[in-house]
């Protein structure tokens, strides 16, 4: 049986060094699977596009299967929507076949050790403790995004030993590399190194160069600034490591697997009766609150255990609609439930949350990464004492637009 296709999705540049090193990278990944069609595709600025390559490499393959794997570091709007659609839509060129589409790469630890070598490569003379470290991200609308750049930020802070590390954004969002210079300025360091927590170079790379010659020169203070991440054995592996986890569940059939046969999504659409009936929500924040005011119009016994509560959870638990605990969440807090949220923080407990769900049979909504769980919630709407109810291929915007028209479709009956 033929393995299948990898579709590389790549964020796209005009800069002809940016594209020259994504085709290099997808050819170290080629050279590392020998026996696998791999292909690199573009979100935008650049070809082939996501869908092309998709459908491309899926009509080559006697059984259409793939593995698209999004070459991003934050979970941005390129991994939640963009990407999808474009899965969607490459996939539904070819009629029936298999994608998985894998998380996007994250905090790996062997992306973080490859930032810590480009900075040690500008030291130098200089020594780890002596330097103020801007760990330059992207920025971006997804405010979750940001956040996480600005937690890995302190670990790289951490794992290199530096004097000090600051976040900054080099689009959309503030602190601006500006911003974070003046902040270690301000509180003495003569020596910084700019540490790009980005792919490859081009527009970002020239603008944070220039940004910070200009800076230098006006403050009096050597700024160096470290290679992007690039086309390298760390970053290959970890792409590696993602296609391999994707294709076992192609190829097995396993809990995440997204297919398109024309017939809709593969989960199986069903109502609940959960009146009186125990359910656990992992996470009070503004994600969980939304899934709140529908599970207690249903009747639910809602328990919430999470480190911390939004006001709309507190006030419900004030209230006594429902459970509340400030604490960490634990295997145990899934004994009797008949079915679970995991919609935390952090996604080694939602992780932890649905395993120990799937060992008890009990069906779980993973909010983080909906492949990873055994439910989902559908987009709903509501006419006359009718529900109407959509399962999507994880595009939530095509999903609501479903949701609308099905609503207005079900209204003029």
């Amino acid at each position: 049986m033929n393995n299948p296709a990898l579709v590389i999705a790549i964020h796209g540049t005009r800069s002809a060094e940016g594209q020259a090193v994504g085709r290099a990278l997808t050819q170290r990944v080629a050279a590392m699977l020998s026996d696998v069609d791999v292909r690199d595709a573009y979100v935008e600025l650049d070809t082939p596009t996501i869908a092309d390559a998709l459908a491309s490499a899926l009509e080559t393959q006697p059984d259409r299967r793939a593995v698209v794997v999004p070459l991003m570091l934050g979970q941005g709007g390129h991994v939640l929507e963009d990407i999808p659609e474009a899965v969607a839509e490459g996939r539904a060129r070819v009629g029936s076949a298999t994608v998985i589409t894998t998380p996007h790469l994250g905090p790996d630890s062997r992306l973080r050790a490859a930032v810590i070598e480009r900075v040690a490569a500008q030291l130098g003379d200089w020594t780890p403790e002596q330097v103020g470290v801007v760990f330059l991200g992207r920025g971006c609308s997804v405010t979750r995004a940001n956040a996480d750049h600005a937690r890995l930020s302190r670990v790289v802070g951490e794992e290199g030993g530096y004097g000090f590390t600051v976040p900054a954004y080099i689009q959309v969002v503030r602190p601006s590399l500006i911003d974070a210079l003046n902040q270690l300025k301000a509180v003495g360091f003569q020596r910084i190194v700019i540490a790009p927590n980005y792919m490859f170079p081009g527009r970002l790379q020239n603008s944070a160069a220039q940004q910070a010659a200009d800076w230098a020169t006006n403050h009096g203070i050597e700024v160096r600034l470290a290679d992007v991440i690039g086309d390298c054995d760390a970053l290959a592996e970890v792409v590696v490591d993602r296609y391999r986890t994707g294709a076992a569940k192609a190829s097995a059939g396993r809990r995440g697997l997204h297919t398109s046969s024309g017939e809709g999504s593969p989960m199986y659409l069903a109502g609940l009766d959960l009146r009186g009936r125990r359910v656990l929500m992992a996470g009070a924040g503004t994600v969980a609150a939304r899934r709140v005011p529908a599970l207690l119009a249903a009747g639910a016994d809602l328990h919430v255990v999470a480190l911390a509560a939004c006001p709309d959870l507190e006030a419900w638990a004030s209230g006594g609609a429902l459970t509340l605990e400030l604490r960490p969440v634990t295997e145990s807090d899934v004994e009797g439930a008949r079915y679970a949220i995991a919609a935390t923080d952090d996604p080694d407990a939602n992780a932890m949350v649905a395993d120990a769900c799937e060992a008890r049979g009990i069906f779980c909504v993973r909010a983080d990464r909906s492949d990873a769980g055994t439910a989902r919630t559908p987009a709903t709407g509501t006419f006359e004492g009718l529900t109407v109810g959509v399962i999507g291929d994880r595009v939530p915007h095509r999903s609501k637009r479903a949701r609308d028209a099905a609503v207005a479709a079900v209204a003029s009956l």
